[in-house]
């Protein structure tokens, strides 16, 4: 279970979010939407304090961290309970695909290096990339990058998977193979926060969409609802301008 009460961030003057409060249920994949510079990726980012709260409650698990009063232990804690997929992949340029997946196990988890790679072996062939665990980022497309980005969040085995913009980065030609692997992800009820602007995705892979627009949850409900008939004006000038 995931509970978020009242969660604020501000950039100097500026409100990024507002008070959001949000419960996801274990199990559920829910998407957010809604227009650029809304406070979607933020609000992915202050989940796991990779950007830190001003104020407000995080609930993941076992885990509850109040932002005012967060040591660098509780920080830790919270990140334990989550996996991150980057926009831009985020791997390490030095490390080939089986040590970016085993890296987390080995540093965070203390596993030895030859069970982390043996678990890095096993998602590799999960996700299709077997024939690619020597090589390194540079020599991987994009689609196979954030694949392998994907992987090392499979890895991390957490209790929440936050997925940011999981396509914007790619060429046209790689977006399908990545949704199509974060679908079978979802398939294995893994609960997923997605920040996307794939309404199609969305549709097919969330029980629960959120819109949000000025750094807080304007609306929620299930992707018929959302997609169907929303109910707030602002959810439906953002849907006419992209559907």
């Amino acid at each position: 279970m995931i509970s978020v009460k009242g969660l604020t961030k501000r950039f100097g003057a500026n409100t990024v979010l507002d008070g959001i409060d949000l419960d996801i249920r274990s199990g559920e994949r829910v998407a957010i939407i809604g227009p650029s510079g809304t406070g979607k990726s933020t609000l992915l980012r202050a989940l796991n304090f990779l950007e830190k709260p001003d104020a407000g409650s995080i609930t993941i698990g076992p885990v509850t961290v109040d932002a005012r009063a967060a040591r660098a232990a509780d920080e830790l804690a919270l990140r334990r309970q989550t996996s991150f997929v980057f926009q831009n992949y985020a791997l390490f340029a030095n490390k080939t695909a089986r040590d970016n997946i085993a890296e987390g196990l080995i540093t965070v988890r203390g596993w030895e290096k030859a069970r982390a790679h043996a678990r890095a072996d096993e998602i590799l062939s999960t996700i299709g990339l077997s024939d690619k665990a020597a090589s390194y980022p540079a020599a991987l497309s994009g689609g196979q990058q954030q694949r392998v980005g994907i992987g090392r969040a499979m890895a991390a085995d957490a209790e929440i998977m936050l997925i940011d913009e999981p396509t914007s980065a790619l060429d046209p030609e790689w977006v399908d193979e990545v949704l199509q692997l974060l679908k079978r992800v979802a398939d294995a009820r893994q609960t997923m926060l997605i920040v996307t602007h794939e309404m199609q995705f969305a549709r097919d892979i969330a029980d629960r969409v959120l819109f949000m627009d000025g750094g807080k949850i304007v609306e929620q409900g299930s992707p018929d609802e959302m997609f169907t008939n929303p109910a707030d004006p602002r959810t439906r000038a953002f849907l006419r301008k992209v559907l």
